[in-house]
């Protein structure tokens, strides 16, 4: 089972912000009812722009199980986002948000790897 699937940390924790053209208004994809304004260009995902954010579409519990209701049509900062190991390479986006929520980090084992060191499976990333 992807490690996502029972985690949704980082749908309850960071704003998710994108230009306002990928939602359905602006001929994207992103459903309009889960779409908030914040800026003449910018748009976020309805709950993420709170101080405890928590994405509309995210449905399940944290930490327990979880899904995106709008998988296929999220925007593309939830396409960007890689879980820690995913491709081989941590990422501490992924390692804070879990934090957040008293998860610990995912580790290569989680993704069926074994621990040790590993190159880059994907395309390196920045980590912020």
């Amino acid at each position: 089972m992807h490690p996502c699937l029972s985690c949704g940390a980082c749908c309850a924790a960071y704003r998710v912000s994108f230009y306002w053209a990928e939602s359905r208004a602006g001929g994207g994809s992103v459903p309009d009812g889960l779409v908030e304004q914040v800026g003449p260009w910018r748009a976020a995902m309805q709950g993420t722009s709170q101080a405890a954010p928590r994405c509309a579409a995210l449905l399940g519990t944290v930490g327990e199980s979880v899904r995106c209701s709008i998988y296929e049509d999220r925007p593309s900062p939830c396409h960007e986002l890689k879980a820690s190991w995913e491709d081989g390479l941590p990422d501490d986006k992924c390692d804070r948000a879990r934090q957040r929520h008293g998860l610990a980090p995912l580790t290569q084992q989680d993704w069926g790897r074994p621990e040790g060191p590993v190159g880059p499976v994907g395309p390196a990333r920045r980590t912020a």
